[in-house]
């Protein structure tokens, strides 16, 4: 028990973490993934087509939407499609979730067709991008399978599973998977991406106001790494359900 956090979760600590797969009626992949009071639906959608950029390559392809739903956050959120512009944060989600799941992918052996990994966050509570990670990988690899179902791919493109976390300084302490309260306090909040063997995907890390060392650092991936690891464990479990 850690009184410091509002929750009473120790430094290194997770916030329970529900993973549901099969979780919508049509898309080959979906998945509602709760941390905590964060609640993420993630859905992968299959189309026969790529981008102009790699059409006629024989490789596909792997992107990403995300948005925050209007009654996610204490304030509604209005939809961005309704404003007629995407915000900047958005574009920098949906770049990190297409760049993190096509690190993990044998794009040649998807053939020339993309996936689309859908992130609707129903609930916010600090971390949506980090949840929407966790939760895409499951829904791909269940797109990934119904594909091999149906005969349209004979390969398994997926090399490795792919986590991710978010760490912080609050009040000078690191802390592991901060809730928004804890974001909005934090001197330092970093956002880390791993594959299931360990090694780095992305690492975004910012001081908000504040600098920090090499300690606090290297402290922030030592404790995101084992909540990866913990992850990376709840996805296997999730994955081997039966149907």
């Amino acid at each position: 028990m850690n009184p410091m956090r509002v929750d009473n979760r120790a430094r290194d600590e997770l916030r329970p973490i529900i993973i549901k797969r099969h979780f919508t009626k049509y898309a080959p992949g979906s998945v509602l993934v709760q941390t905590g009071n964060t609640h993420v639906i993630c859905t992968a959608s299959i189309e026969e087509n790529v981008p102009p950029h790699i059409k006629n390559t024989g490789e596909g392809w792997i992107t990403a939407e995300y948005s925050l739903l209007p009654g996610s956050t204490p304030t509604r959120s209005p939809r961005e499609s309704a404003k007629g512009k995407i915000a900047g944060r958005t574009h920098e989600i949906q770049r990190l979730i297409g760049r993190s799941l096509r690190s993990i992918i044998d794009l040649a052996l998807l053939r020339e067709r993309t996936i689309w990994i859908d992130c609707d966050v129903i609930q916010a509570d600090g971390g949506t991008r980090t949840a929407a990670i966790t939760g895409s990988y499951v829904a791909l690899v269940d797109a990934v399978q119904w594909l091999k179902r149906k005969d349209m791919i004979k390969e398994n493109p997926v090399l490795d599973s792919i986590a991710a976390v978010s760490a912080g300084v609050v009040n000078g302490t690191v802390l592991l998977d901060l809730c928004y309260a804890e974001d909005a306090a934090a001197q330092v909040d970093m956002n880390v991406v791993m594959t299931g063997d360990g090694r780095f995907i992305e690492i975004q890390g910012t001081g908000e106001e504040y600098t920090f060392d090499d300690e606090q650092l290297a402290e922030m991936l030592k404790i995101a790494k084992k909540g990866i690891r913990e992850i990376t464990e709840i996805q296997k479990v999730s994955l081997e359900i039966t149907d």
